[in-house]
């Protein structure tokens, strides 16, 4: 099955999730404080490799948080799945 995604649409739909986290301030104190990164360096870690698939990883370790975010953009949550990968790469187990 072909990608649905390519890795433009990948960080724009990671960029997008970074503004859904930062529209409600307990969704970003809660990213905040599980990367460990605070409000001013949170721009110098946006332009780091791996920072976009980061917060796509913390939209999908909570079924609540991406189904909401999904549901906001109509989109199958799948698809935030298959942004991160194009994103950070397979994870090791995808070669099994």
């Amino acid at each position: 099955m072909a990608p649905r995604l390519n890795q433009e649409d990948a960080e724009t739909l990671a960029l997008r999730a970074l503004g859904f986290l930062a529209a409600e301030p307990e969704r970003i104190e809660l990213f905040l404080s599980t990367t460990g990164l605070g409000p001013e360096n949170l721009r110098a870690a946006a332009s780091e490799p791996g920072f976009l698939a980061a917060v796509l990883d913390h939209i999908a370790a909570s079924d609540s948080l991406l189904l909401e975010f999904a549901g906001n953009l109509r989109l199958n949550p799948e698809i935030v799945g298959e942004a991160r990968r194009l994103l950070a790469g397979p994870e090791p187990d995808d070669f099994a």
